[in-house]
């Protein structure tokens, strides 16, 4: 426990200075077992089966199968290396919403730390030399090592079911107010031969997986290609994923999320209410009440006031509301300042009316992006070495990360008491009416699943 406990300080100290050091952990958690070395683990792509992906034109299923195990017990998942990893999770979200804020001044922005986490490590498992060592320090794992052209190279699989762990709350059905999804897209080049294992790795029964050939020379072509296959294959009738995209480009990776909760007993009220994007700026936005007892704090030092609302029996919904719009700023830094858990900290029962708006976007990132501003252009630019992924020579085009995210009330008929006539004198009536925060999280570790801020609820990110 102590460890464990110095562990986390650690992880404090690293949040309090914006994140930019490396956390040290201890490697028995997530290395490879009997001590595997550099050369051997490097090695092993060279041993190893590829596959010419089917074209994005074709009608036919994928011709491979995957044999889904228990990779959890498979692999040996700790607990402590659960509480370990979902640090190093919090740490890299907190990083890249840091960026994201900057690209992104003054619009909603919703992110999935697991999910930017686990595209990051889904490279790592197909990368070899400096590519490798360079993403294992970015996801939060270094070793000093007597070799400089080896790094001790942690196991990506044990990570990767570890993180899966973490988000296992997140089922693919809909059941108790949360409905979720979850889909990879790996799209490569025709002449482009991919290791089966690295596609296998990624693969999980929780996951619509897809793995297509796209001829990128056509840039045009092969947006309108990819759009339309995304499109088909989404449950949700999203926005297109793409713009543009490089010609050199010979493979593309996207990872999507469908998130959609209900707040219990919450009702829609029958007229519009104001919101206010900016102080001299209003619209009007539906919205939904609910009251009951909700866990609770102001907190003054912070200048933001917390309300926790269950969603499931698994998941929870952190609303955090600055005590004006002046103060949503700092209101984020916090998340890149300090463990989120000081948002979960002395909070209390209370009677509360709830009256906040419906909410409905889809965020996309091009996590290419945030490494620029990171200072990290060409961790995954033209020079990356990929040899555990394929036997050729890719060049990464994007890496998107697309969220939809939908919040809306578990009744559909419409408020007939907006003015709340049976409330008592305790009661506090809390408005949204103004931009907030606004985190998820896994009920028994308190692990954060999304985070974003909402400074219009009309606007698609």
């Amino acid at each position: 426990m102590n460890s464990v406990a110095n562990l986390l300080g650690v992880l404090v100290c690293i949040i309090a200075a914006n994140c930019d050091r490396v956390y040290v952990h201890p490697f028995y958690l997530i290395t490879f077992e009997n001590s595997r070395g550099c050369e051997e683990v490097e090695a092993r792509g060279q041993l190893e089966k590829t596959f010419s992906p089917i074209s994005i034109e074709s009608h036919i299923t994928s011709p491979y199968k995957v044999d889904f195990r228990n990779e959890s017990e498979e692999l040996g998942v700790k607990p402590s290396g659960v509480n370990i990893l979902k640090g190093n999770v919090y740490v890299l979200g907190a990083r890249f919403y840091k960026e994201l804020r900057d690209i992104h001044k003054g619009d909603n922005i919703f992110l999935s730390p697991s999910n930017i986490y686990e595209s990051l490590l889904a490279f790592y498992l197909g990368a070899s030399g400096q590519t490798a060592r360079d993403l294992q320090s970015l996801l939060g794992f270094h070793t000093p090592s007597s070799d400089p052209n080896c790094t001790s190279k942690i196991d990506g699989r044990k990570v990767l079911s570890t993180l899966r762990v973490i988000s296992g709350p997140l089922h693919p059905e809909e059941a108790d107010g949360l409905a979720f999804s979850k889909h990879f897209y790996l799209f490569s080049a025709p002449d482009i031969h991919l290791y089966e294992s690295f596609v296998y790795d990624l693969a999980s029964p929780d996951i619509n997986f897809y793995v297509r050939a796209v001829d990128f020379s056509n840039p045009r072509q092969a947006v309108e290609q990819i759009n339309a296959f995304v499109g088909d294959k989404s449950t949700h009738g999203t926005k297109s994923l793409l713009t543009d995209i490089d010609p050199d480009t010979t493979l593309l990776f996207a990872a999507y999320t469908k998130f959609k909760a209900t707040v219990k007993e919450a009702s829609l009220l029958k007229e519009l209410q104001e919101f206010w994007p900016s102080p001299d700026t209003k619209i009007s936005v539906p919205m939904m009440r609910v009251m009951g007892t909700f866990e609770y704090k102001c907190d003054d030092d912070l200048s933001l006031s917390v309300i926790k609302i269950p969603i499931s029996k698994d998941v929870f919904l952190l609303l955090l509301q600055p005590a004006n719009s002046s103060y949503l700023s700092s209101a984020e830094a916090q998340y890149s300042l300090q463990p989120s858990s000081e948002w979960l900290q002395k909070l209390s029962p209370r009677q509360i009316r709830l009256t906040l708006p419906t909410i409905s976007f889809e965020s996309i990132y091009n996590l290419q992006e945030p490494l620029e501003m990171l200072k990290l252009p060409e961790l995954l630019g033209n020079k990356a070495n990929l040899t555990m992924l394929s036997d050729s020579n890719v060049t990464i085009g994007k890496i998107i990360n697309q969220q939809c995210f939908e919040l809306n009330p578990s009744r559909t008929d419409q408020d007939d008491n907006p003015s709340g006539q049976n409330e008592d004198a305790e009661t506090l009536k809390i408005t949204l009416s103004e931009p907030f925060l606004i985190a998820i999280y896994e009920e028994q570790s308190n692990t954060l699943l999304y985070f974003g801020r909402v400074t219009n609820p009309l606007k698609g990110v």
